[in-house]
């Protein structure tokens, strides 16, 4: 997750298995800290506060909330590691895994710093609610868990031998850390088959737009790969873009696979670029409160695109690649998106702790509510174990012909390339 101008997040995950800098203004320890220390109640009450005022759920799971507050107020706390813990299961009580609290150090490592480098496994986790695993919501581009071949939606059984039955996500977090050349091992469930992944922790840089360009019998084809939705991304893009279009692009394919998401404000000036008109994406508060983010008619270009998408495509990516779909603007092609259609505000607490909040929820344009649904694709292309392997092991193969998925999006491209170029006024474009 990553905070946004406006304090909002939208991630599939409470995670991002790095180490990184803390950024912002909002990130510094109130003067307040000490007090806090010595009155550990007064942390307890400033959580349980931004609950009551901001929480999307407004009948708090079906708690009585005040009653909650005097349970928890009207304890003692030696320190404010008791405080810590009873924060953690008050807010269990709300059932909602993305809304959760971070100690000091957990808050600090909590933020990815978009503009430098991280150290780490390179994957992002989350907790089901359902089954309490630990899964995989994607591994990170060039990173050793990527490079492993640890998939999305794998589930994370032991860390170093350990089960992670029963563990906190942040437990898990703290076990798979460590310090830049020492190892880890995840034992890793899938299809009911265990595997040992040791991973190299390493430094990580992530670039969250790559492309280039593929030639075909209709002309260039413009690739572009968007890895997250940093505060980095939209510029990238838009420069990509630019540079696509100066070459004589007749068409795109945006790779959307293995996004986790990260800035909401980052989704919406991408998807300005694509969509000239319309709305983006809605926000809704639990009072239902809208609040509708339109394209602002600056689109970079109009011709034709289709967006690739998996199970590790989440959140922002939802929100671009729905936006895309309701608007008939691009066809989906891939399998069904991670479906998680929340809203989070992270903020900083008074002995330098923070805590993310579920506030809204978002909605496409044509009202679709994804959460725990996804986005299903218009054409479903499935990539079976050994498409995966050989893609992982050679990466330079993803986006090109000899990845199945991009090779059906071309499909589905062609001929929408070919109507383009014989709409009025766009012969000019076509490539000979």
């Amino acid at each position: 997750m990553v905070m946004t101008k406006r304090g909002l997040v939208l991630g599939a995950t409470a995670v991002v298995l790095t180490t990184v800098a803390v950024t912002g203004a909002g990130m510094r320890l109130s003067q307040s800290q000490a007090f806090f220390q010595e009155s550990p109640k007064e942390l307890i009450d400033e959580v349980w506060q931004i609950i009551d005022r901001t929480y999307l759920d407004g009948t708090y799971n079906k708690n009585d909330w005040r009653s909650v507050r005097s349970e928890y107020l009207d304890r003692s706390y030696a320190d404010e590691k008791e405080a810590y813990k009873a924060i953690r299961e008050m807010l269990e009580k709300l059932g909602d895994p993305y809304t959760r609290f971070m100690d000091p150090s957990e808050f600090k490592n909590m933020q990815i710093d978009t503009s430098g480098e991280l150290s780490g496994v390179g994957i992002q986790i989350t907790k089901d609610e359902k089954t309490k695993q630990l899964v995989v919501v994607s591994p990170i581009e060039d990173t050793p868990a990527f490079k492993a071949g640890i998939l999305a939606q794998d589930i994370i059984v032991k860390i170093d031998g350990k089960s992670t039955e029963g563990m906190e996500l942040e437990d898990a977090v703290n076990m798979i850390r460590g310090k830049v050349g020492t190892k880890v091992t995840l034992t890793i469930q899938r299809k009911s088959q265990n595997t040992d992944y040791t991973l190299t922790r390493s430094k990580i840089e992530i670039h969250p737009v790559r492309s280039h360009i593929e030639t075909s019998p209709v002309g260039k084809v413009g690739y572009i790969r968007l890895n997250q939705f940093s505060a980095q991304a939209g510029q990238e893009m838009r420069d990509t873009i630019t540079k696509l279009e100066s070459q004589g692009v007749q068409g795109y394919i945006l790779d959307l696979r293995s996004n986790p998401g990260g800035l909401l404000y980052s989704s919406v000036e991408i998807a300005r670029m694509w969509i000239d008109d319309g709305v983006i994406v809605s926000t809704v508060d639990r009072k239902g409160v809208v609040e509708r983010q339109r394209a602002n008619n600056r689109a970079l270009t109009d011709k034709p695109l289709v967006v690739l998408v998996d199970g590790g495509s989440a959140s922002a990516s939802e929100i671009l690649s729905g936006a895309l779909q309701d608007h008939h603007r691009a066809e989906l092609v891939g399998t069904k998106t991670f479906g998680k259609g929340l809203v989070q505000s992270v903020r900083s607490l008074g002995d330098g702790s923070g805590l993310a909040v579920t506030i809204a929820k978002y909605l496409t344009p044509n009202g679709r509510d994804i959460n725990k649904e996804g986005i299903p694709p218009d054409i479903e292309v499935t990539l079976t174990e050994d498409d995966r392997k050989a893609l992982q092991q050679d990466r330079n193969k993803i986006g090109t012909f000899a990845d199945p998925q991009f090779a059906k999006a071309f499909e589905v491209l062609k001929p929408e390339i070919a109507n383009y170029q014989k709409s009025p006024g766009n012969q000019a474009t076509t490539t000979k």
